[in-house]
């Protein structure tokens, strides 16, 4: 079987994440808050909604800014994180959260344009 980072995920917001459980989603949001355990952390999408993403190990680095989280759904909603990167903004390009939240919102308006499952071609 697949490990989750072979497989496509779908992008996501927040209003989405309840039509993905226990599905492998790629979500990407503003740290908010770090846990003091380091084993959770909350994201805020580019329509300032809060999604809470769990880690199977404590932080050992400073979280903050944009980060991409890869990861399952639980049946709580919340993202068990697989992996995650932090999105650099350090070189004077800001990632424009509200913007990316639109283009998902096309994105899964249109499905017959964007599809998320790549077949395979011999």
């Amino acid at each position: 079987m697949a490990g989750i980072l072979d497989v496509p995920k779908p992008r996501i917001t927040c209003s989405m994440l309840t039509q993905y459980i226990s599905r492998p989603v790629c979500f990407v949001g503003r740290v908010e808050k770090v846990h003091p355990s380091g084993k959770t952390f909350t994201v805020a999408d580019g329509e300032g909604k809060v999604a809470t993403v769990e880690l199977n190990d404590p932080l050992e680095e400073e979280l903050s800014g944009i980060v991409e989280v890869i990861g399952m759904v639980s049946n709580k909603g919340a993202i068990m994180a697989t992996t995650y990167n932090v999105l650099r903004e350090d070189k004077g390009i800001l990632f424009d959260l509200e913007l990316y939240t639109e283009a998902l919102k096309v994105i899964h308006d249109f499905p017959q344009h964007y599809p998320f499952v790549v077949s395979a071609s011999g």
